[in-house]
This record gives C-alpha cells, sequence and structure tokens, in this order.
C-alpha cells in the first residue's frame, strides 16, 4: 500500500514516488446548491436571434371586453378594433475572464496532484457558478426591489394597515394565507390571470414556517415518527400557486481585496407575487422574460471558451459570455411586498 512505510520505500527504490502536495480526495470549493438560484425558477427565459428588437402587446382592456353586439335586421354591426403596441428589448454582452499560469500548471502536473487541478474543468465550472450568481443579481435588480413594480405594499406591525399595507407576517395576528387570496383575487379581477409564482425571501419563508396561522393547518398531518413539516411544497398549497421560490442564493458584496460582505442578492424581508407563464407564448402573458442571445449565433446562451494568451506569457484563458435582458413585460402581473416580516 502506497499510504504505508514500506509501500513509500518501494515506489522510491522503483524511481515511481510523486510525492502530493495536497490531498488527491477533497478540496474546498463554495460553489452553491444550484436549487439556491431564482431567477430562472420565477420567470421563463426567451432565446431570442437579435441583440435587441421588438415584440407585441395586445391591449388587455380590448380582449377582456365584451365586443359582441346584437345584429341589425337587414345590417351588420361595426367591426371589433385589437389594440396593439409595442415594446422592445435590449440585451448587452457581460463577459468573465479566468487565466490559467501554463507554467505553474507544469509543475503541479508533474506532481500527480488532486483532479481539482484540471484547470480548465475548474474554471468553466466557476464561470458557469458564477454566471448563476450575476442572473439571480440582475433578477434581483431589475424585478425584486422597491419601486420596480407598480403594485407595492409594505408591511407594518399594527393590526390596522392603511392603504398599500399589510400586517407582517412576522405578526401572529396576521393572516398570510387570506392575504394572500386577496391579492390573487384583485389581480385576477384586473388581468384575467390569477398569479402562479411566489418568490419568497429567506425571512419571510422562515416566518411563515413558525406562523400560528400555517401551523394550524398542517398539524394534524404528521405523526410521531413523521412530524409536519412547513415546506415549498406544502405553502404553495396553502396559497393556492403553482411554484414557491425561496430566494437562498448569496454573493460576497466586497470589492476584491477588502473585507468580505456576504449577502442574500434578494431581498430577505420580501416578497414577490406573480404570473408567468412556464415557456415563452404568444398566447399567453407573463410579468417579465429574461430574454437570452446566442451572441455568437451558435446556439449557446453561456458559450465558455478557451484560447491561448500572447506568446512569451505561456498563459491561456477560459471565457465565459452572457447576453440578457431581464425585461418587465407587464406591469399588472406582479405585486411587490417590501418589509413583510
Amino acid at each position: 500500500m502506497r499510504n504505508t512505510t514500506a509501500g513509500i520505500k518501494a515506489e522510491i527504490a522503483k524511481g515511481v514516488f510523486r510525492p502530493h502536495t495536497a490531498l488527491t480526495n477533497m478540496a474546498l470549493a463554495y460553489y452553491q446548491n444550484a436549487s439556491n438560484y431564482f431567477a430562472k425558477a420565477l420567470f421563463p427565459t426567451c432565446p431570442v436571434g437579435l441583440s435587441s428588437d421588438n415584440y407585441y402587446i395586445f391591449s388587455r382592456e380590448d380582449l377582456l371586453r365584451d365586443n359582441w353586439q346584437r345584429k341589425p335586421a337587414y345590417g351588420k354591426v361595426d367591426p371589433t378594433t385589437i389594440g396593439e403596441s409595442t415594446d422592445n428589448y435590449v440585451c448587452k454582452v457581460d463577459q468573465m475572464i479566468m487565466g490559467i499560469d501554463q507554467i505553474r500548471q507544469t509543475d503541479l502536473s508533474r506532481r500527480q496532484g488532486p483532479s481539482i487541478i484540471q484547470p480548465k474543468q475548474q474554471r468553466t465550472r466557476t464561470i458557469a457558478e458564477q454566471a448563476n450568481i450575476h442572473q439571480d443579481r440582475l433578477f434581483a435588480a431589475s424585478y425584486f426591489k422597491e419601486g420596480a413594480w407598480k403594485n407595492e405594499l409594505e408591511g407594518v406591525d399594527n393590526t390596522t394597515p392603511s392603504t398599500n399595507q399589510f400586517i407582517k407576517f412576522s405578526n401572529a395576528n396576521s393572516d398570510p394565507i387570506a392575504f394572500i387570496d386577496k391579492e390573487k383575487t384583485d389581480m385576477n379581477q384586473q388581468t384575467g390571470r390569477m398569479p402562479n409564482r411566489l418568490g419568497l425571501g429567506i425571512n419571510v419563508f422562515n416566518a411563515l414556517k413558525v406562523h400560528p396561522g400555517i401551523l394550524e393547518r398542517v398539524k394534524y398531518g404528521g405523526s410521531t415518527a413523521n412530524p409536519a413539516s412547513v415546506t415549498e411544497n406544502v405553502l404553495a398549497q396553502l396559497f393556492g400557486v403553482e411554484k414557491i421560490v425561496v430566494l437562498k442564493s448569496i454573493m460576497n458584496s466586497a470589492s476584491m481585496g477588502a473585507d468580505e460582505d456576504m449577502q442574500y442578492i434578494g431581498d430577505p424581508n420580501a416578497f414577490l407575487l406573480a404570473y408567468a407563464t412556464n415557456t415563452p407564448s404568444i398566447d399567453e402573458p407573463s410579468a417579465g422574460y429574461i430574454f437570452t442571445w446566442d451572441m455568437l449565433g451558435n446556439g449557446q446562451m453561456l458559450p465558455i471558451l478557451n484560447y491561448l494568451g500572447e506568446n512569451g506569457t505561456h498563459t491561456e484563458y477560459i471565457e465565459g459570455l452572457m447576453a440578457t435582458d431581464m425585461k418587465k413585460t407587464s406591469d399588472d402581473l406582479a405585486r411587490f411586498y417590501k418589509a413583510a416580516v
């Protein structure tokens, strides 16, 4: 065995011994769980062939009006007109580059170190991981913040909220289910679409899991061996939505070289109620879209390329490209709730 004194001596005698400078079966890499990311889970991705273009908007007022008329004798009714307009998206290209020192890599390879020293694989995964962080940050800046939507309410501690206010969910006297039902009904009345997405800041999710009104509804579904628990799926059923997404992804907001500043990317004390399609559609509205352009024309929305550095540098680079536009496409199909806890 190579991990014994005798085994090492035997390898030295054969001239095949290579001392390792790091463990070969573990390393520390703080990649986040893929389920933490929320952008693509809340709003659909719409692939586009051009970096910018227009899309049609048909009049909600005209489509939801009863345009049928009684036909007069020997005559006909006036033609019905459905109003239309256009809006545009603009995908701008973002880039990330990581380098590989070929001289250092030669040394590491000859030492037969761990698989993590395979630089192309490691850097490719890092770029893909950072692409998720970048998309979540863009999503939060576009959709999950104060002032992003026309309809916005604020949580208050008192039990007599005024206009555009609601009782915070951290208050045991609140009724989250009744409140969400009312908000859903109001949106459906205005748009003909019942909200099907609920994005919860992590603190809002934690407050709902221990809310007396929620626990009362689920406590009889458990046993000693399998106690009742409040999960995203349970909350989705209680609130009557297709999907609940908890915003769990984090990022270091500090600049390079500064002390770390780890923060949740989405406001942990807020939530978003919205209607969105699962895939792009010409027959369905959606609160927002993530327009994504394949800037190299090869169908790859996140191309990752490898190229050599300048002569004499003995370097090569791994490059990632991304071109997206987080576009609010219907202000009526989403409502933002700040200070919910």
